[in-house]
């Protein structure tokens, strides 16, 4: 098995961006947080078996990433993952209100702002995330928490998560950024269709 060494740890971080709004929500959910725990040979089980599963297809530079860090490169777990030319079109759309029968978001709100100074918090927002054809997940408020350059993005989602959970017993999905971390075309869209909640 690799060692999670920072590069190896970064490219983890950099397959789970790219893959939202690809993988369902609790499974990439699950690869984050078991990641984050260090549960290596766990995660690329969950990771893996799910790609394969749900059908979610990677491109030949992601597998090239997963290569890096998975603790068996050459098995047949990741030569199960399909493989695509290049990534598909979003899945969802993003707009600043939800409908007049969404769930009201101001708890949410409330307790993520409350907790985003700890985070190293410097905006969060807010979007109501409307499924497409072949989307995992249903309508959702998605949440995008920008954090500062350097700040663990995995751990960083694997608290508020489970600060979420715990306060409110919620599960909105939230996308964690690090300044200049890359942003993928999900993570954009989010932004763009996003209300600001709360800024530091």
């Amino acid at each position: 098995m690799n060692t999670m060494d920072t590069k190896t740890y970064a490219a983890v971080a950099e397959v789970c961006r790219r893959l939202a709004g690809r993988l369902s929500d609790d499974v990439l959910g699950t690869v984050r947080e078991q990641y984050a725990a260090g549960e290596l040979d766990l995660a690329d089980g969950t990771l893996l078996l799910s790609l394969a599963y749900q059908g979610v297809g990677v491109t030949a530079e992601e597998r090239d990433l997963m290569r890096a860090f998975v603790g068996d490169p050459d098995g047949p777990d990741l030569a199960e993952v399909p493989v695509v030319a290049q990534v598909p079109p979003l899945s969802y759309r993003f707009v600043p209100d939800g409908p007049a029968d969404a769930p009201d978001p101001a708890p949410a709100d409330a307790l993520l702002s409350a907790n985003a100074p700890r985070r190293h918090g410097l905006a969060l927002h807010r979007a109501w995330r409307v499924p497409l054809d072949g989307a995992p997940d249903a309508a959702a408020w998605a949440y995008v928490l920008q954090v500062a350059e350097g700040t663990d993005e995995l751990s960083t989602y694997s608290g508020v998560m489970s600060r979420l959970w715990v306060g409110l017993q919620q599960k909105w999905p939230v996308e964690v950024i690090a300044g200049g971390s890359p942003r993928t075309p999900y993570q954009e869209a989010a932004l763009a269709g996003s209300q600001t909640v709360w800024r530091a």
